[in-house]
């Protein structure tokens, strides 16, 4: 999932797709999809720190949840504020 813009529409998305198919047709290429995303009522947590330690942070977050009377419900999501692929782990943030 990524944000897009407000002026980003699903056939920009198709075009680009298209594109994209005809310079390198990437087997991931027809899982691409333009979709909205409602998530009502949320919990959220920052985490800064390795991938490889963000288990007792998730863990406090579901813990909140649950104390505070409502449950989970659905995958969670994380957003990056980094590129992982170019970040030391001991460096990554989020």
């Amino acid at each position: 999932m990524i944000m897009q813009p407000d002026i980003i529409t699903s056939d920009l998305v198709e075009l680009a797709r298209a594109d994209l198919i005809k310079k390198k047709n990437p087997a991931a290429a027809p899982r691409i999809r333009f979709d909205t995303y409602h998530e009502g009522l949320s919990a959220q947590i920052m985490y800064i720190g390795p991938f490889a330690d963000e288990g007792p942070t998730i863990q406090r977050l579901h813990d909140f949840i649950h104390e505070s009377g409502h449950q989970l419900r659905g995958k969670h999501h994380e957003i990056y504020l980094s590129d992982p692929r170019r970040t030391a782990p001991r460096n990554s943030r989020r």
